[in-house]
């Protein structure tokens, strides 16, 4: 997920000086705002405004959701999707009313626009700039390693600070457990996905309902590298080519959720969790916030439908049996305190400032119950300088990478960033909240690996046994100027800079 150098993804624009840039995914739903009025809206539907998205959330069960649709229709929607099993309808309309006069159907719980920004075609943007590992990199790599290393796995750090190389040794994971990768598209074809790829639980959600053409699930020329970056950290194949994923006897399945220019809008959001759910997901990894809103204030009517619509998705996947990893952001802001001022939303028009609650107003899928929550350390195994963090909000932390100069790597690795996959078989660095959430994707799926029957909750209780625990150590002063970046607070089995520690894939897979 990422605040800084992307505003859509987990993702981090480090200074120029330190690193090149680099790029990085609770209260249960939100009041009900319709009265239970006549289902019929009073006034004749207008069909002259801006084609946005809405989804509207209802109340009771498939014989709701059917008296809903009709409403719909006379309000001048569209529904693109109804989602029968978590009552949320996917809708487009022309309609400048249409979420005031929706609200006041019958059987209606909530009801917002996704997005203040019309559905038009959109150029698309870059959301950070990768550094790819240059030829004599990749050799220099490979002449040091091991018999049972991948050429590039000396460069990878992140992998023996969660001792996911000892793991590797007893286990690699069940290629019975599927990983899935929602984000900008998963490159299946690269060599180090390819043989690990479920295409069966893999589609392209961007437009609020699944799309399973052969490919579709794939960033296009042009598009973000980050969702292929994300699965290579997953469960890249150790197969004697290139790096080597946490779980690298898993599979892994992409879900594509962000359009051409990069917004995770909740239709797509909300499409992927049932898509992954509905398909025997074990574990969905989430580097992103959901847009067009850092925040989603739960008191807004739009907003909180938004809260509500997300929220019934992540609880339905649960309940199939999913766990459900996210990004915690990477804003380096306390996602605990009383207030952040929050200057980037709505961000696909024009911004403006406010300063919120976070208790009230949520970033999604991240802060929603039962979501792990993870933030990032770089190669000293110190909160990375971006991440974000927060006692009583952090479930866990991972490697995600840091500025070199701010945290340098044990050689013969050379970078403090993260070296994963990137489309068209290449490889690269990134860094960010986003590079460290799937390390605990991969952690979980090695835990499902060794307990294939353990509920979610099972899994998610032995991840934080599991961890090691981190104490918030000395003040942080990450770059060394004498004045303290962020206060962690909270003792070493909880704190708010690592949750209950950091990740442990070799205790997930001897427990």
């Amino acid at each position: 997920m990422a605040h800084l150098g992307s505003r859509r993804t987990r993702a981090l624009t480090l200074p120029v000086g330190l690193a090149l840039t680099a790029s990085l995914g609770f209260l249960p739903t939100g009041a009900a705002t319709a009265s239970p009025v006549d289902g019929r809206p009073a006034a004749a539907a207008s069909t002259d405004g801006p084609k946005l998205s809405y989804v509207v959330n209802t109340r009771g069960g498939h014989g709701t959701v059917k008296q809903v649709r009709k409403a719909v229709e006379r309000a001048g929607g569209t529904v693109v999707i109804a989602y029968d099993r978590i009552g949320v309808l996917v809708v487009h309309s022309q309609n400048p009313d249409f979420a005031q006069s929706i609200r006041r159907v019958r059987g209606v719980a909530s009801a917002g626009a996704t997005r203040t920004n019309p559905i038009v075609p959109q150029a698309t943007k870059d959301i950070g700039v990768e550094q790819p590992l240059t030829a004599q990199q990749e050799r220099s790599a490979a002449a040091r390693a091991t018999a049972d290393q991948d050429p590039m796995e000396p460069l990878q750090w992140d992998l023996s600070a969660i001792k996911a190389d000892k793991a590797h040794e007893k286990s690699l994971g069940s290629r019975k457990v599927t990983v899935a990768v929602i984000d900008t598209g998963v490159d299946d074809t690269h060599p180090d996905i390819a043989p690990n790829f479920d295409r069966g639980a893999s589609a392209n959600c961007v437009s609020g309902a699944p799309d399973t053409t052969e490919g579709s699930w794939r960033p296009k020329t042009g598009e973000s590298p980050h969702g292929t970056h994300v699965a290579g950290t997953v469960a890249a194949a150790k197969n004697g080519v290139g790096v080597t994923g946490v779980a690298p006897g898993v599979k892994v399945a992409g879900i594509k959720v962000a359009n051409p220019d990069g917004f995770f809008y909740t239709e797509s959001v909300v499409c992927g969790f049932v898509w992954a759910a509905d398909h025997g997901v074990d574990v969905t990894n989430n580097s992103y916030y959901t847009d067009p809103w850092m925040y989603n204030c739960k008191n807004d009517p739009d907003q909180g439908a938004l809260v509500e619509a997300v929220a019934r998705a992540t609880r339905y996947a649960e309940s199939r049996g999913t766990v459900n990893v996210a990004a915690a952001g990477n804003s380096a802001e306390d996602l605990a305190a009383d207030s952040i001022e929050d200057t980037g939303s709505p961000n696909d028009t024009t911004p403006v400032t406010r300063t919120i609650d976070p208790k009230q107003c949520l970033d999604i899928p991240t802060m929603l119950p039962g979501v792990v929550t993870v933030s990032a350390t770089g190669a000293k195994g110190l909160k990375a300088s971006y991440s974000n963090y927060g006692n009583g909000v952090i479930d866990v932390a991972a490697p995600g990478g840091d500025s070199t100069v701010y945290q340098t790597p044990e050689p013969p690795a050379t970078s403090g960033l993260i070296l994963s996959t990137l489309p068209g078989g290449a490889y690269g660095y990134m860094a960010g909240t986003s590079m460290a959430s799937p390390h605990v994707a991969g952690v979980v799926a090695l835990i499902k690996s060794k307990h294939p029957y353990a509920s979610a909750a099972a899994v998610k209780a032995l991840l934080t046994a599991e961890a090691d625990a981190t104490a918030c150590g000395a003040p942080y002063d990450i770059d060394g100027d004498g004045t303290v970046d962020a206060v962690c607070e909270g003792g070493k089995q909880r704190n708010g800079f690592y949750g209950a520690g950091v990740v442990d894939a070799l205790d997930a897979v001897r427990w």
